[in-house]
């Protein structure tokens, strides 16, 4: 340690002049420490020198061992030399007598094969002169063993004489067993009792030959069997497409008849098997030359008599030789298709696209490269599902416009025997048309996917779109229709509909019927998938024919609303006739309210009860972005409210939120979105924060404007102004504070209510402008825009393409107050 630091020590040992007497003892203490530390560094150091001295001569005594490690590694080595070439010595002499007797045995051997495959040639040259077939076979493949045996002597001459002599023997037995052969199917069978044997015992030198030689000779035989079949098909008599089943029965027979004496060729060779394979090509470009050579078109019966025919019989060769891989029999699926669900997680699905889930489980084989392939395993590379059938493909086009045309009449015929009513005690409300139209279509398919899987199959598919396209189109005609106007033209929805009790109920049915359309279409386009041949698996798609379906529905949805809308307009009317500014005292709620609410709780409950949640709550959401605007803009449509009138008007309009808040319970749905009751408050809230304006002294009317209304409009504010029943000269000066103090809007709203949907065109300067003219405005063509920009609303949902390309086209319009309602 430092100075100082000795020093705080020493002062901190010895504080007091006192405690001085304890240096000495002190001092003993540290000599005695000092004494013992350097002790100990002695003794280390002693300790380490002599390690140092061991350590050298332990790495002495290592280095000493090495080397003499070394030196008898040496000697061993050198030993190891000299035993070896001791032992080569030794060995010299008899490795030379273990070569030589290997040769000898070598030699022996093969001289002893040389003689006995010289021996079998001559033995198999007798046999093959007496066609004794069954002692050739057992000695071929004895001479063929021996052959293996001389592969490395092929150069010897003996051998090479061997050889083309054994090759000459073959070619002999070859020509006698296709001589023999030749009469097969003759009659010489039953007249010689041995030649069925003899034929049987030549089947095991053809075994014995080059399988080259079984080819040839199999296939032979069963284009001697078909030459038959080619001479009666191909006459003019038997060459037509409804004698096709004779075809079938031909080879029937012959094979049943010919069963006994094709027994004798070996299993393995296949030969039915084999001859089918044939008559199945031959038939094939028969048929096809029928079909392509018919001058006139085919009878669709005939023509399906010979293709489902032709499939039986494919299906029979298939199940006795177990050619291809079975396929599933798709009944029980088709008749799933269209099974009416209504849980809630199903609704909740079907504007979902169907994925397909389909995987190929195999090819279908057309190639008339087959026969290269190898067939001497039945099933082997070769199916015969298709083989005949597939050449009827391009020639089906009758068949699917008979469908098409039978399909289209029983849809005209349903339509029109549609009651447009449900049977009591059923459960989905869907209507019988729609359920009998998809039984159609079943029917339709099993008959098709029966014939065909492939490029018939896939133009039916397209015939079900065109057919449930025109069922949507008939379902969007049942829809009631209504006057043209200006909504009318804009967005494709008639402005004012009247409908009954009955046309509710029936708007109602038809949205059940496209939902099940919806569902059901995407069924079919799953199963089909499932069932097509792979190829055509990607082109199954009804995407299409279900946009055409939630179109149906979205158009119903928003006619019922404008439905329902339209019996308002009495009631409508009948506030505006009312005299608020002459109202004396506030009592219950007016009879207006009276009266929507009768039509809320007459139509309500059928529609809660017919209508699925989901299309329910879209109901709801519409009706209440709809009416909740027009009564705002309703009450611009009345004379002067007096204090009086403007309380009463109020409390209709409490009563008004409190009836549309209560509809879900009126229709018994429980399970309401929260969004629902939200969207009512806020919409009625506006107009009870508009009456409150009113109702607010002159003095500060303008300051209760701004704080109720952060975005209104000077032209809004002028109308509220005469509402309260201020001349123009009063309602000048307070004009002229609003713009002085106002947010400075130039642009007044076509609806306060809607200001982000309906972007309205400039003003003209508010001196200049005519009240009479504004409030026209407003009571008439401003009521139609906000309703139609309403039900506008949410337009981007699944379901309304059709009403976006309606609405796009009025976007294109330069003049007109409609431009105002698309340009945003």
């Amino acid at each position: 340690m430092d100075k100082s630091s000795a020093l705080e020590y020493i002062n901190q040992m010895f504080p007091t002049e006192a405690s001085l007497s304890g240096v000495e003892p002190l001092m003993q203490k540290i000599h005695g420490e000092i004494r013992r530390v350097d002790a100990s560094i002695l003794s280390a150091v002693r300790q380490q020198s002599n390690s140092g001295t061991k350590a050298k001569e332990d790495l002495a005594d290592a280095t000493r061992a090495v080397e003499e490690l070394s030196h008898k590694i040496q000697e061993i080595k050198s030993k190891a030399e000299q035993s070896e070439a001791m032992v080569q010595e030794i060995c010299r002499d008899i490795k030379k007598l273990d070569f030589a007797k290997k040769n000898i045995t070598t030699t022996i051997t093969a001289l002893h094969r040389l003689t006995m495959l010289v021996s079998a040639v001559e033995q198999l040259q007798v046999m093959a002169s007496k066609r004794q077939y069954k002692e050739a076979a057992a000695q071929l493949e004895a001479v063929n063993q021996l052959c293996n045996h001389f592969e490395a002597y092929r150069d010897v001459p003996k051998i090479t004489e061997l050889r083309e002599k054994l090759n000459n023997i073959k070619q002999i037995l070859k020509s006698h067993v296709f001589s023999d052969f030749s009469s097969l199917g003759t009659g010489k069978e039953t007249e010689e009792t041995n030649l069925l044997q003899q034929l049987s015992d030549s089947c095991l030198v053809v075994d014995a030959l080059e399988p080259s030689v079984r080819e040839e000779l199999v296939n032979n035989f069963c284009s001697r069997e078909l030459t038959s079949y080619e001479q009666i098909f191909e006459g003019a008599e038997l060459a037509k497409l409804d004698k096709t089943e004779r075809r079938y029965a031909w080879i029937k027979r012959r094979i049943r008849t010919n069963e006994e004496i094709w027994k004798i060729f070996p299993a393995s060779w296949h030969v039915p098997y084999r001859l089918c394979i044939q008559f199945c090509k031959q038939t094939r470009k028969q048929v096809e030359s029928i079909l392509v050579n018919m001058k006139e078109k085919p009878v669709v019966a005939i023509l399906l008599l010979a293709l489902q025919r032709t499939v039986e019989f494919e299906k029979e060769l298939e199940k006795k030789f177990g050619g291809g891989v079975p396929t599933k029999d798709i009944g029980d699926d088709i008749e799933k298709i269209g099974t009416w669900e209504t849980n809630s997680q199903n609704v909740s699905k079907i504007r979902k696209k169907y994925e397909k889930k389909f995987a190929a489980s195999q090819e279908s084989e057309e190639n008339e490269n087959t026969g290269d392939k190898d067939l001497s395993v039945t099933g082997a590379g070769f199916n015969f599902r298709g083989m005949i059938s597939s050449c009827f493909e391009p020639h089906l086009t009758p068949y699917i416009e008979l469908e098409e045309k039978t399909l289209m009449d029983d849809l005209e015929k349903v339509v029109q025997e549609e009651t447009w009513d449900i049977e009591d005690g059923s459960q989905n409300n869907v209507l019988s048309s729609s359920t009998q139209l998809f039984s159609n279509i079943k029917k339709s398919l099993k008959r098709c996917s029966a014939l065909s899987k492939n490029q018939t199959l896939f133009n039916l598919f397209k015939v079900f779109q065109r057919v449930l396209k025109a069922y949507a189109t008939k379902l969007f005609l049942k829809l009631p229709k209504g006057g043209t106007g200006i909504v009318a033209a804009a967005t494709g929805m008639d402005g004012q509909i009247k409908v009954s009790e009955r046309d509710e109920k029936v708007i109602c049915y038809i949205v059940n019927s496209a939902e099940y359309c919806h569902k059901t279409s995407g069924e079919l386009a799953e199963n089909v998938s499932e069932i097509i041949d792979p190829h055509y698996a990607d082109g199954v798609d009804m995407s299409e024919v279900q946009d055409e379906f939630s179109a149906v529905i979205t158009k119903s949805l928003v006619t019922l609303v404008l439905g329902i809308e339209t019996k308002f307009d009495t009631e409508m009317l009948t506030m505006t006739r009312v005299p608020w500014g002459t109202l004396e005292s506030v009592g219950d709620q007016s009879g207006y309210v009276n009266g929507i609410n009768t039509i809320l709780s007459g139509s309500i409950p059928v529609l809660g009860n017919l209508l699925t949640p989901v299309y329910f709550q879209f109901f709801l959401d519409k009706l209440a972005s709809s009416l909740g605007p027009r009564f705002y803009a309703n009450i611009f449509r009345c004379k002067q409210l007096s204090e009086t009138g403007a309380q009463q008007m109020l409390l209709d309009t409490q009563a008004m939120k409190t009836i549309l808040l209560e509809i879900p319970s009126l229709a018994r749905q429980t399970s309401t979105a929260a969004s629902y009751s939200k969207f009512v408050s806020r919409e009625m809230s506006r107009a009870e924060a508009l009456l409150k304006v009113i109702l607010s002294p002159i003095d500060s009317v303008a300051d209760t404007y701004r704080a109720l209304f952060s975005e209104g409009t000077p032209m809004e504010f002028q109308r509220i102004l005469e509402l309260k029943g201020l001349k123009k000269a009063d309602q000048q000066s307070i004009l002229d504070d609003f713009n002085k103090h106002g947010p400075g809007f130039t642009q007044p709203s076509v609806s306060a209510a809607m200001p982000q949907l309906v972007p309205t065109p400039p003003a003209p300067p508010l001196a200049m402008s005519n009240p009479a003219t504004a409030a026209g405005f407003i009571a008439n063509s401003e009521d139609v825009l906000t309703r139609a920009a309403a039900l506008g609303r949410g337009a981007a949902t699944t379901g309304f393409k059709k009403f976006i390309a309606l609405t796009e086209a009025a976007k294109d319009r330069k003049d007109g107050p409609l431009r105002r309602l698309f340009n945003a």
